[in-house]
């Protein structure tokens, strides 16, 4: 973060609020569709930054480049027919609401109705927070479907596995967030970054489709 100029910082933090605020939401929208009222109890069915964003997720995002908000409660036992189908959906949501918001930050890119300006003292260019409006959504849509506990892919994952697999993977789910800390912090310290040998290709494919290079 201290290497940031103001601009990005601006940036960066401005899409935290956009990109996390929605993710949420979407989770809470899809949720009440399927019948689970718990995120409308909870006071997350709003679009709201205030009841979405964590402070060390949102700092995170800004200094490490990657962060959270405070997950949406969901009731399994709540959603209508085919639970574990509709939690698969209430999972893939927030990773899509992503998505959706690359693409649309990207049209203005893509078709160059928006050019490489120079960046204010304060804020930044409308190119620039663009791009880092899709870059970080794109991050987050990529890192929120790693199949591990408690990140979104690993209730998309559980739904596409048969019962005996799904039974056993979840048996996994309270090592997962001990399994993220070591992915994440501790493997990149002895030179293993497998965070970035998952996300990097992934990310540069999503750049190609978005911007053609």
């Amino acid at each position: 973060m201290f290497n940031l100029s103001v601009p990005e910082i601006f940036s960066r933090v401005l899409t935290l609020v956009i990109a996390l605020t929605v993710h949420e939401f979407s989770h809470a929208f899809v949720a009440d569709h399927f019948g689970d009222d718990t995120p409308r109890l909870y006071g997350r069915l709003t679009l709201n930054p205030l009841k979405h964003l964590d402070i060390i997720g949102s700092l995170m995002l800004i200094v490490m480049g990657f962060g959270w908000a405070k997950p949406v409660p969901v009731n399994p036992a709540k959603l209508r027919q085919h639970s574990k189908a509709a939690l698969m959906w209430v999972s893939v949501a927030g990773p899509a609401s992503n998505l959706m918001l690359a693409l649309i930050a990207a049209i203005p890119l893509r078709l160059k109705i928006i050019t490489s300006s120079a960046s204010g003292s304060i804020l930044p260019s409308p190119f620039d927070f663009l791009l880092t409006f899709v870059f970080v959504n794109i991050l987050l849509l990529v890192f929120n479907l790693i199949p591990i506990s408690p990140l979104d892919g690993e209730k998309v994952l559980e739904f596409f596995l048969p019962d005996q697999l799904a039974n056993g993977y979840a048996k996994l789910k309270p090592y997962g967030p001990l399994l993220l800390l070591v992915i994440v912090f501790l493997l990149p310290r002895f030179g293993v970054d497998i965070m970035g040998m998952i996300m990097n290709p992934v990310i540069r494919g999503f750049q190609y489709l978005l911007f053609g290079t």
